[in-house]
């Protein structure tokens, strides 16, 4: 749960935007170290363990140590956003009014299948934030 706490400040996620991006991004899954689907907390168990930080004051306390920690190691924490870059598949014949195929659209490799389309770069929409937005980046 703190994993998760730590990814909404990062990302400035709401509540419910933390339980749909579980659920939406393996990234993220992987990060919390829950497992599975099955196994993920929804938008009032996220809200519950924030409000016990708060309650006791070491929401502050545990993002300085890992600050900290992080800076020691090299890495920066600034604020962040995620994008997702997602393929918009479209038919390999699809041609625009001369007859020639859209500049935009390409071949993208996902995985081991080739895919027509285009890439959408997708930001999500600002978010509620509970203060401390900040992402780790690398320092070189």
């Amino acid at each position: 749960m703190l994993r998760i706490h730590f990814m909404q400040q990062w990302f400035g996620l709401s509540d419910v935007a933390m339980e749909e991006a579980l659920y939406d991004t393996p990234l993220y899954r992987e990060f919390s170290g829950l497992g599975g689907i099955s196994r993920l907390p929804d938008r009032v168990s996220i809200l519950g363990f924030r409000h016990l930080l708060e309650r006791h004051e070491l929401a502050e306390q545990f993002l300085k140590t890992v600050n900290e920690r992080l800076s020691a190691k090299g890495f920066m924490l600034r604020e962040g956003t995620v994008v997702d870059a997602t393929l918009i598949a479209a038919p390999s014949s699809t041609k625009n009014k001369d007859g020639e195929r859209d500049p935009e659209m390409h071949q993208a490799k996902k995985g081991n299948q080739w895919h027509f389309g285009m890439k959408a770069h997708v930001r999500p929409e600002s978010r509620l934030n509970f203060g401390l937005t900040q992402r780790a980046v690398r320092r070189d």
